[in-house]
């Protein structure tokens, strides 16, 4: 019961595996006269190491992270993401890149806003056209305005702002 008003009221991120939690949830809420909460599934982010590995942070290679600099972000990407690339550059060429395991692609289709873009660069990948550095190169152009974008709007945040957002208030449902 805890869990439908959890979830009427906020948002909690949650795995896959939970969804049977959920869905018992779902039935259960109006039986006890509470509105059905709502779940939205997610898709995660693999981590730079591949779809096999996890994102943590007590390994700072495994992420890019908001406190990382730009170099850092080069560095990461370069060294560490997962390649859906062949094994050579002729290989890869003949047969082109795995965009299913590729983790730059797979990032740049969290963060490319243009489809058309993204499909361009999928279509170059899959075909041998476009190699694994270059696929690698535009997450890197990609993310470094993001990350630094943030930085500069953390770095504004006040100890007061913060104070405000967090002082309790009353709920006007």
């Amino acid at each position: 019961m805890l869990l439908c008003v959890c979830l009427f009221v906020c948002a909690c991120s949650c795995a896959i595996d939970q969804d049977p939690y959920f869905r018992l949830t779902r039935d259960s809420a109006p039986k006890l006269g509470y509105p059905k909460p709502a779940l939205i599934h997610a898709k995660f982010f693999p981590a730079l190491q591949g779809a096999k590995s996890k994102m943590s942070s007590s390994d700072d290679n495994s992420a890019i992270f908001v406190t990382d600099e730009p170099a850092a972000i080069e560095n990461k990407i370069k060294r560490f993401a997962f390649s859906g690339g062949r094994q050579t550059r002729e290989e890869h060429q003949r047969l082109g890149g795995n965009c299913d395991i590729d983790v730059s692609f797979q990032w740049l289709s969290f963060f490319e806003p243009d489809d058309a873009k993204l499909e361009h660069v999928r279509v170059e990948y899959t075909s041998g056209r476009m190699s694994t550095s270059e696929i690698k190169q535009i997450l890197i152009d990609t993310l470094k305005p993001i990350v630094a974008q943030h930085q500069r709007m953390r770095a504004k945040v006040t100890d007061d702002m913060v104070d405000t957002f967090m002082t309790p208030r009353p709920l006007n449902l």
